[in-house]
């Protein structure tokens, strides 16, 4: 176990024990070192929202291959689902600015026949955030009528390089992913995707997405709100904490970026998972 790495992981994992959250696994990458910790087993759960870190890779990776263009309105993906004058773009949905109020639930997916053709059909009277997976859900219902089965695209491009097998994503009735959740992955499944951002878009030397890509994750800034820690977003990506930004699912599922490091924690914990961005940014900063 690498010096730095170590270090920074012994402040996590103390920091963590101490505030008596129920985490599952860290791994830490600072530079080229690698250093991790377990609470318990590494097995495959869902990542929650980091998910959509995964929808945004897919993005750029469709439109590194001239698939798709995120300014193009929705309509041209889904001209059956989208009313005529929707002034909807990719990047919209992407970036959760649509103005749709669309709210999660955990019967979303059961209370309507369709959640892109609802989520299209709801009022949008202007661009602003609304946090809302059924939008996550409706970008990548569109990638898929250029990719076919995401799951089955991704695969060679994303998924199988990294060496990530038999990939499980929950899908809805229609047979389509959650996309904004619903992906299961070990930590260190998720630390090597996260490895794959740190470095933008290279693995093993090989490029698998643009590193203007992968920069979407974490630029062009949108409001978010004013809660401290959640007041921007970008494609995927939470400003902060500190000088950093991360990937931040439910029940603490995080990844935090900072400079040469990046730090993957895996938890079933809904109040501590809100500490552990701050956690690891005290880890890594110290």
């Amino acid at each position: 176990m690498a010096e730095r790495a170590a270090e920074i992981l012994t402040r996590f994992v103390d920091a963590v024990d101490a505030a008596g959250i129920a985490a599952h696994g860290v791994h830490v990458r600072a530079a080229g070192e690698v250093a991790e910790h377990r609470w318990t087993r590494d097995v495959r759960e869902d990542v929650q929202s980091v998910a959509k870190g995964v929808c945004a890779l897919a993005a750029a990776i469709a439109v590194d291959e001239g698939l798709i263009e995120l300014d193009a309105p929705v309509s041209r993906y889904l001209p059956d689902l989208t009313p005529p004058d929707s002034p909807l773009t990719l990047l919209h949905l992407l970036t959760l600015t649509s103005g749709v109020d669309y709210p999660w639930s955990p019967t979303m997916f059961e209370d309507s026949p369709d959640v892109a053709a609802e989520f299209l059909s709801r009022p949008a009277p202007e661009r602003a955030f609304q946090y809302s997976n059924a939008s996550t859900y409706t970008a990548m219902r569109a990638l898929a009528t250029v990719t076919g089965d995401l799951v089955d695209w991704l695969t060679p491009r994303l998924f199988a390089p990294l060496g990530i097998d038999d990939v499980e994503w929950e899908r809805c009735p229609l047979g389509h992913v959650l996309a904004g959740g619903g992906l299961r992955l070990r930590t260190e499944e998720l630390a090597r995707i996260a490895l794959l951002i740190r470095d933008r878009g290279l693995w093993d030397g090989h490029r698998l997405v643009s590193a203007a890509g992968v920069d979407t994750l974490h630029t062009g800034w949108v409001a978010s709100g004013t809660t401290p820690g959640y007041e921007r977003y970008a494609l995927a990506g939470w400003d902060g904490p500190g000088d950093g930004w991360r990937l931040h699912g439910a029940f603490g599922q995080v990844v935090v970026f900072s400079g040469d490091v990046v730090l993957t924690v895996t938890a079933d914990d809904f109040e501590g998972g809100f500490q552990l961005p701050d956690l690891a940014f005290a880890a890594i900063a110290s």
